[in-house]
């Protein structure tokens, strides 16, 4: 089957925050599959900048500057260039994964550290760089709340914590009435799902109709916490794509539907 045409017939429900999504919807759409968007999460700066920008003001005080996604560079380094207009010349930058990594070269920051096996916080923490941190002063740029592991296992091991909470997740208040319609009639082949915050926003979002269809939908994901998320929630056909990224989530696609048809 050419390339072009795995995934002719086949609408992919994408649940990304809209402004992430675009990358990933022309891939699908390049192999004839139709994406179907539904943001499940909103990203939002934050309501008070004021705590924000005095740690930026502090940041020569800092060894280390660590982003936890494309979202945290975006809202943090408009911010921080405008502060600094050289960067403190002893930071050093690491970020959880790739994406984050691009996007701080989209603002001159290119010596980044990343993990090269996964995007996660598992993945960082296990980096050479990242073992002997007594003294280190650590400054984690996220959004609020989140998960606590990387900060905590730092701290645990030396490192003066502090975050930088850049942006807001928020659940939207979306009309799926639509979708749910086309659903029932088998027109949903597939979900992708970005998040563990993002499959629980979808669960309350499309209610115990949409539940129960999810349960038995293909849902692929790049990340063994939101497969196991996704199998506590109930759901049967979990798909882990073979590799991170857009590029792995299409892969998992193209394999799993050439396998199983349509």
């Amino acid at each position: 089957m050419p390339a072009s045409t795995q995934l002719t017939g086949l609408n992919i429900l994408v649940t990304r925050p809209e402004h992430q999504s675009a990358i990933l919807a022309e891939g699908i759409r390049a192999l004839g599959g139709n994406p179907i968007l539904l943001p499940v999460l909103e990203i939002a700066d934050v309501t008070d900048p004021s705590p924000l920008i005095d740690l930026i003001k502090r940041l020569d005080e800092f060894d280390w500057a660590i982003f936890v996604s494309p979202n945290a560079v975006n809202k943090s380094m408009p911010l921080i260039t405008k502060q600094h207009a050289l960067l403190p010349s002893h930071l050093k930058f690491a970020a959880v994964g790739k994406s984050s990594a691009d996007t701080l070269k989209q603002y001159g920051v290119n010596d980044v550290l990343i993990p090269t096996e996964h995007s996660d916080s598992e993945a960082l923490l296990k980096l050479g760089e990242m073992q002997h941190m007594a003294g280190q002063r650590v400054v984690i740029f996220r959004g609020n709340g989140g998960r606590q592991l990387l900060g905590d296992t730092l701290a645990q091991r030396g490192a003066y914590l502090e975050y930088a909470e850049c942006y807001q997740r928020r659940k939207p208040d979306l009309d799926t009435t639509p979708l749910l319609a086309d659903w029932s009639q088998g027109k949903i082949h597939a979900v992708i799902i970005t998040s563990s915050e993002g499959l629980h926003n979808l669960f309350d979002i499309i209610g115990m109709l949409g539940q129960q269809l999810l349960k038995f939908t293909p849902v692929f994901t790049v990340h063994e916490r939101i497969a196991q998320t996704a199998k506590e929630l109930g759901l049967e056909k979990i798909i882990k794509a073979p590799s991170t990224g857009d590029e792995g989530l299409l892969k998992g696609l193209q394999t799993y539907f050439q396998v199983t048809g349509k």
